[in-house]
């Protein structure tokens, strides 16, 4: 329930992992860090990260319970990037080339609380890109959010309008949900009796917004109609109800969001050029989950916390239901993670959440033949594959860039990531 813990392994030597009462990070001498963990499945001294050159391998200390890599179990093994380390109950994802923008603290705990699902990061990339968001929050900027379905977009919308401080209310739209018929209307209210139908009066969504923030949520799905409608308000900062005869001034602050490619919305004239141009004041990419698993932690933890059933009791996780969380993609992204946890808590004993009570693709996860086969590398192979890793990374996937930062045929850099099961495109 407290979330997640990033170290960086860059000015390290080793790591040692091993039991204690509290959480806690320290350095225990020059090049070296301990973590410890409360947690009564691991050993006093469990598990030794140690470098080796441009690799990183993973060394049990004669633990009593063990230490995983991918599900096997190990006394010894060199690491790849990605690789998931298990130690008692705790998953640690293991990232040898994770883009790190300057200034990035060494050793970053997760808020406990107080922060909205979603909101808070471990990757430094991500809260490097968030960062102008939190500054943008504060004024009265349009906001357009573009992500996949699923990413939290309304959560972000929630944020921002907290943070701008506004004395109004956050006044959320479905816009896939308008009838062209009703679009007026229901953006401007009306007075009763315009028309039939129309048996009290009603504020309609922009000026129940007023003094507040508006909250056009898949606005990629706004019909045409709609769309000079929202114009209109946008550019005058009035709404003229129906049945009126006078506009009313409104002081409005919009957030829009949509998982559609706008842009190409845009181009092919599906969406209003100069509306778009409107919604434009500052653009966020929301990341999807499975570019963002080291933030798993975070998520489970504001999930569980947020449960309006929680018990008072804490939720323990066992090892291998943690690691099939981290390894699925997650293709609903948070959506689908609240909605596995909330049912494995429906269902799991004594507050022991195991792996049968996840979703049963989350839970084949586990056993994935991508990692749960993986043989381990020698440490010939640990080194090419790091070198692989940081030229891929530095070239962004591109092989024929690879190929020639090394001096190597095109063709001898893919049989090697074939080999070392290294995908480019997941540094695309």
């Amino acid at each position: 329930m407290v979330g997640g813990l990033r170290c960086s392994l860059a000015d390290l030597d080793e790591v040692m992992v091993g039991r204690a009462e509290m959480r806690d990070v320290c350095a225990a001498r020059a090049r070296r860090l301990n973590i410890a963990l409360p947690d009564r499945k691991l050993s006093a001294k469990h598990a030794r990260f140690a470098r080796h050159e441009d690799a990183w391998c993973i060394e049990d200390l004669g633990s009593t319970n063990g230490t995983f890599v991918n599900g096997r179990r190990v006394t010894q093994e060199a690491l790849a990037d990605g690789d998931i380390v298990a130690v008692g109950r705790a998953a640690l994802r293991v990232r040898l080339f994770l883009p790190t923008p300057e200034p990035t603290p060494p050793v970053l705990y997760a808020k406990e609380a107080g922060q909205p699902l979603g909101i808070g990061t471990l990757l430094p990339a991500l809260a490097a890109e968030l960062a102008p968001l939190a500054r943008v929050a504060a004024s009265n900027v349009t906001v357009l959010l573009l992500g996949e379905t699923g990413t939290g977009k309304e959560v972000w919308a929630r944020a921002v309008h907290a943070s701008s401080k506004r004395r109004g209310e956050l006044v959320p739209v479905n816009c896939a949900a308008l009838p062209d018929s009703l679009v007026e209307a229901q953006f401007f209210g009306h007075h009763k009796g315009a028309f039939t139908g129309a048996a009290r009066e009603a504020l309609g969504f922009v000026r129940a917004a007023d003094g507040g923030t508006l909250f056009l949520d898949e606005i990629g799905d706004l019909p045409p109609a709609a769309q000079g409608v929202l114009l209109r308000v946008l550019q005058e900062g009035e709404v003229v109800p129906i049945g009126g005869a006078r506009p009313v001034r409104v002081d409005v602050r919009v957030i829009a969001a949509t998982h559609r490619p706008i842009e190409a919305m845009v181009d092919r004239g599906a969406f209003r050029h100069d509306l778009f141009a409107r919604l434009q004041g500052f653009t966020q990419r929301l990341w999807p989950l499975r570019d963002r698993r080291e933030d798993i932690g975070l998520f489970v933890a504001d999930i569980l916390r947020d449960d309006p059933k929680q018990s008072p009791d804490p939720v323990r996780i066992t090892s291998d239901a943690a690691c099939a969380l981290v390894r699925y993609k997650w293709p609903l992204n948070v959506r689908e993670l609240k909605q596995a946890l909330l049912g494995a808590r429906c269902m799991m004993n004594e507050g022991r959440l195991t792996l049968e009570h996840l979703p049963p693709a989350v839970a084949q996860a586990a056993a994935s033949p991508s990692t749960q086969g993986r043989k381990g590398l020698t440490p010939a192979d640990a080194a090419l594959h790091a070198t692989l890793t940081k030229h891929l990374q530095r070239c962004h996937g591109n092989v024929a860039s690879v190929a020639r930062d090394l001096g190597k045929a095109t063709m001898q850099v893919y049989r090697w990531m074939e080999r070392l099961g290294i995908d480019p495109k997941t540094f695309r």
